[in-house]
């Protein structure tokens, strides 16, 4: 198959930091290319990729005219190569495939990775395209309100997100004094400060790393919730880590705790975890609990308290289960496989029409 995806320029695939997004077109992108199918990307400069890349962007990608110029640069440049494609896979806006939309032969997919779907525009979109276009969403949780909008919301399919396997280090067990992780940026919705308070209630070092936010609210927050905690001793802050490093910490990690404040549309760092063996404590809000299986692969909670009393039963959990569970639900394989699927169906359907 002859493949194009598309992502948003902000960030270069692979990211080397903070990047859920880019990680998984990093992983779809170079798992279709090793099964045989040939693959452009439309993706910042600095990215590489197995297949062609195709660069694009107007830095810092901020401001109506920079997006404007940015969905230009991504609608001509399909346009201009639509006879090279079987399949369109956007990961980027939708807008972006508005050339393309009329051309019913040709197959598009557009992925949601985050909890608000623009829904009137996507029913624009099913009106010119029809059955030419698909959606997927990366969680159950990310189109929960599709039913509602009905058949003018067009057909839609949930695959994960995932982790390419061979990166991350099964861990059989930790120490008995093995420190909590959090892991994640360091703003309030992140939930980090109600970490603090599990790791001291249960008795637990507690681990702390990702990407600060220089200001704003975020900013504050971190200067008033977090810092006030670090002493190295009981809760330290790694800062930005890589891959190296995050396997190292979640790895290490007797749990990993996310405690988050909103509904999650997909955290990638609780498969990140999973892959190391690692149990996931999480609060029981948008996708945590499709991915968290209580009592199996971590715990569900819905309060501090909780969440305290779980730390506590982490002997319960299977390290070599919870590493199983995630390679058959989010695993690399398991994910090119589902997009591979869908691609192939969609591709014969248009075909026919």
């Amino acid at each position: 198959m002859r493949i194009a995806i598309t992502v948003d320029p902000n960030i270069p695939v692979p990211p080397t930091l903070y990047g859920g997004i880019e990680r998984v077109v990093d992983m779809l992108a170079r798992g279709l290319v090793t099964r045989g199918h040939a693959v452009t990307l439309f993706a910042h400069p600095d990215s590489s990729t197995a297949g062609e890349l195709v660069p694009y962007g107007v830095p810092p990608h901020v401001g109506w005219r920079a997006r404007m110029i940015e969905l230009a640069q991504v609608g001509v440049g399909l346009w201009r190569r639509r006879r090279d494609f079987d399949l369109i896979h956007s990961f980027g806006r939708l807008r972006a495939l508005l050339p393309l939309l009329p051309l019913r032969g040709l197959a598009k997919l557009q992925s949601y990775q985050r909890d608000q779907v623009p829904w009137r525009g996507l029913q624009t979109a099913v009106r010119l395209a029809g059955e030419s276009i698909r959606f997927t969403a990366c969680s159950e949780s990310v189109c929960v309100e599709r039913p509602r909008h009905g058949p003018r919301a067009g057909r839609w399919h949930v695959i994960y997100n995932g982790v390419e396997m061979a990166r991350y280090d099964f861990v059989p067990r930790v120490a008995v004094d093995a420190p909590l992780a959090f892991l994640g940026r360091l703003e309030a919705q992140k939930g980090a400060h109600h970490a603090i308070a599990i790791a001291r209630a249960a008795g637990r070092r507690l681990v702390i790393a990702g990407n600060q936010v220089p200001s704003g609210a975020a900013a504050a927050y971190f200067a008033h919730q977090i810092a006030p905690h670090l002493d190295d001793r009981h809760v330290s802050y790694l800062g930005p880590v890589d891959d190296v490093a995050k396997n190292a910490l979640l790895g290490s990690a007797a749990a990993l705790l996310v405690p988050v404040l909103w509904e999650e549309p997909f955290g990638i760092v609780m498969a990140e975890a999973l892959a190391c063996g690692t149990p996931v404590i999480g609060f029981a809000r948008g996708s945590v609990p499709e991915i968290v299986k209580d009592g199996a692969n971590g715990y569900l909670c819905r309060t501090v308290d909780d969440a305290v009393k779980a730390v506590r039963r982490l002997d319960r959990i299977d390290r070599a289960a919870a590493r199983a569970d995630c390679e058959a639900r989010f695993g690399d394989a398991a994910i090119v496989g589902a997009y591979e699927t869908l691609y192939r169906d969609m591709i014969a359907r248009g075909e026919a029409r």
